[in-house]
């Protein structure tokens, strides 16, 4: 393959009129994961729907689908900021995958992406940008068997149904929450029939730390009972970005390492986190446009808004930051006033952060692309995982992963 011609990925999308936008579909989803694998047996998975997306394509083009088909098969993938993994430790897949935050994370470490999942359509077009692939949509809809085999299950799954805040927004509104959940809740098990389906040996769940007290502890007494029933051994802990970002954000993380696999030899431990050095000044940016600068109209409101509270006894309001300390959590809200944290400015009002500094907040790589608005950027970012945590707890995972007394790859057909 290395004396044939190989052709940019954004050639490929210009050749076939791909647009990126908020109306990619699993047709395209095929497609950019077939180029993702064209060197791999996972080919295999993907390539049927593959070739009739580019035969439909060229139809309407008025392009030769053969010749085209031929060009595909050496993607230069230079131009993409995390591009597919040549000669992996392991392979992955990334379910609930957001913006990428935890696909990264396993790239570092060496680790292939065989399959993504991901439906909200926005975030579709921030990982498309990163990674060259477009998630898959509806996970409710996928065949677990249409999966390409794999060693570790990444899943964020939806933090909603288990939040504090979704909880009391869905108490007001007079809806059930959590597994009773019926849009949401149930998404949980969409991970437990991939599991089974697949025998995954490994998987790593991120999710908020109000998971564990949950309707009074019952949820997660039926997640552990579930995945322990499937044949796993599980490892909860909720750990705290802050001692790789300026942030507290607490997060339980729940490792799983398959009885049949590792015969309770997976000798896994969480890492010991690290001495906290990162400050708020770190992830700053020098210039910033005005238009983060907060209004005097929703200044004065939050102003207003946090007294109010504060002769009522709660500790609602906005958070101005110090710049040698660290945030609060930001969160998918952050796009409304910013309170969460607010940068303070000499002689004006405060600021909101801009999306490229929570990127640098959540532990992002400057080369990460944010294709979309200021508005879901502030959601993807306040839903997204601190990279370099889910990277330190991935290594850990990955080693023990690595060191099974029988090699992982031969233990798919494990029943």
């Amino acid at each position: 393959m290395s004396g044939k011609k190989s052709i940019k990925y954004s050639e490929i999308k210009a050749k076939l009129g791909i647009v990126s936008n908020n109306k990619m579909g699993d047709d395209v989803a095929y497609f950019t994961h077939y180029l993702q694998n064209t060197d791999t047996k996972d080919s295999i998975y993907y390539i049927e729907q593959a070739e009739r997306f580019i035969a439909e394509q060229c139809d309407k083009l008025g392009l030769d689908k053969e010749r085209v088909a031929k060009e595909f098969t050496n993607v230069d993938w230079s131009e993409v900021p995390f591009p597919p993994v040549k000669n992996p430790k392991f392979t992955f897949i990334d379910l609930f995958a957001g913006i990428g935050g935890m696909r990264i994370a396993f790239q570092n470490l060496g680790g292939k992406c065989v399959y993504s999942n991901e439906w909200q359509p926005y975030a579709k077009i921030t990982y498309e940008a990163n990674f060259g692939e477009v998630p898959f949509g509806d996970i409710t809809k996928v065949d677990a068997n249409t999966i390409p085999n794999h060693q570790v299950l990444l899943a964020g799954f939806p933090c909603q149904p288990f939040s504090i805040a979704g909880v009391s927004k869905k108490n007001a509104l007079g809806r059930e929450h959590g597994f009773k959940d019926l849009t949401q809740g149930t998404l949980f098990f969409d991970i437990v029939r991939i599991l089974e389906a697949k025998n995954t040996p490994v998987f790593l769940l991120e999710n908020v730390k109000n998971l564990i007290s949950h309707d009074k502890g019952n949820t997660f007494k039926i997640i552990k009972g579930t995945l322990e029933d499937l044949g796993y051994t599980i490892y909860p802990k909720v750990l705290d970005g802050k001692y790789f970002v300026p942030q507290h954000r607490e997060r339980i993380l729940i490792a799983g390492f398959r009885d049949k696999t590792f015969n309770h030899n997976e000798k896994f431990d969480f890492p010991e986190m690290p001495k906290p050095t990162a400050i708020v000044r770190d992830i700053i940016l020098n210039e910033v446009d005005k238009k983060y600068t907060l209004t005097d109209k929703l200044w004065n409101y939050l102003q207003n808004y946090a007294i109010k509270h504060k002769e009522k006894g709660n500790g609602f309001g906005f958070g101005l930051v110090d710049f040698d300390g660290i945030t609060r959590t930001i969160s998918a809200r952050y796009y409304k006033d910013g309170s969460e944290a607010l940068i303070p400015q000499k002689g004006k009002n405060p600021r909101r952060l801009t999306p490229r500094e929570c990127a640098n907040l959540q532990g992002f790589p400057p080369e990460f692309i944010i294709p979309v608005s200021d508005n879901q950027g502030y959601r993807q970012f306040g839903n997204s995982v601190v990279r370099p945590l889910i990277q330190a707890v991935g290594e850990k995972l990955v080693k023990s992963l690595l060191s099974a007394n029988e090699p992982p790859k031969s233990k798919k057909s494990v029943r």
